[in-house]
């Protein structure tokens, strides 16, 4: 090897070591804490404020697991179960309204189209946390506050699902194929749920991921409106213990527990839909 081809590897090589040691600090930040989340589950009240939490002593995963599912006569798993309703029905529900506004938008030409959808996207930079007291204060007109539908309906409506509908709609769904659907005699709704919805399933599932881990990540809106604790999601439920946990220090490993399991039906539903996911992020990247 010359001497002017080891100058130009040089670079090569420390941008190649400089970028792997990047993706690693990356990848210990990302893993680290949920190793300690493990880890600290797996530990009784002692152990888990000693400096044994790496040890294989105390180990006591099964008793933190019991005493998780009896503390306050079983609250957890209702918290729990509320949740999976909040969230896997919200978002399988939002991600169908979505897609079909989206779909709406891209196909059909109505008065103020591009307006409308101007709105839907200073929609998308408004926080959530801002419109919080505004929905408290409808939910209230219309007495569903401390209900389940005072959570629910909300969730239902997201502005940047229906921007990811668009761009779905605009990469899988070809107006050609419309044209041919109608030619055979189908009616817009027809065309829509046998023709485009099928198409549309991959863009339908990236919205269905993206309004879940919203929605099961819910705190604000929950802690506003609701007050029963039998409606309480499992974040709610968790920081209500947490904050006991100051006078009663029992609390803690439950808590710790807790968060393990709330982590797990993410987890799942990005890993058994990763691959009708991964197909939807590249929708409208190829005309």
């Amino acid at each position: 090897m010359s001497a002017t081809d080891s100058t130009l590897l040089r670079p090569r090589l420390l941008g190649r070591t400089t970028v792997n040691a990047v993706v690693l600090v990356s990848v210990l930040y990302t893993l680290l804490p949920a190793l300690w989340l493990v880890l600290a589950a797996s530990k009784d009240r002692d152990a888990l404020f000693g400096s044994d939490l790496l040890s294989l002593t105390d180990f006591s995963f099964a008793q933190n697991l019991r005493d998780l599912f009896a503390m306050d006569g079983g609250q957890y798993g209702r918290w729990y179960l509320n949740s999976l309703l909040y969230a896997v029905l919200g978002a399988g529900v939002g991600a169908l309204v979505s897609v079909a506004c989206g779909y709406a938008f891209d196909k059909y030409r109505f008065r103020h189209k591009e307006k409308l959808f101007g709105l839907v996207l200073a929609a998308v930079m408004v926080p959530q946390t801002v419109l919080a007291l505004p929905l408290y204060l409808l939910a209230s007109q219309a007495g569903l506050v401390n209900t389940f539908w005072a959570v629910f309906i909300p969730v239902l409506f997201n502005p940047f699902g229906v921007y990811l509908g668009r761009i779905f709609s605009q990469g899988y769904v070809p107006d050609e194929v419309l044209e041919a659907a109608r030619m055979d005699g189908a009616g817009e709704l027809t065309a829509y749920v046998r023709v485009a919805l099928r198409m549309l399933g991959p863009g339908l599932v990236t919205v269905f991921l993206f309004q879940l881990t919203a929605i099961w990540n819910n705190f604000f809106l929950p802690m506003v409106m609701l007050s029963d604790q039998d409606l309480y999601p499992v974040s709610l439920g968790l920081y209500q213990w947490n904050s006991s946990a100051t006078v009663s220090p029992e609390y803690y490993p439950v808590v710790i527990m807790g968060s393990l399991l709330a982590v797990l039906p993410l987890v799942l539903a990005f890993i058994l839909l990763q691959r009708f996911w991964r197909g939807g992020l590249t929708a409208g990247a190829v005309k």
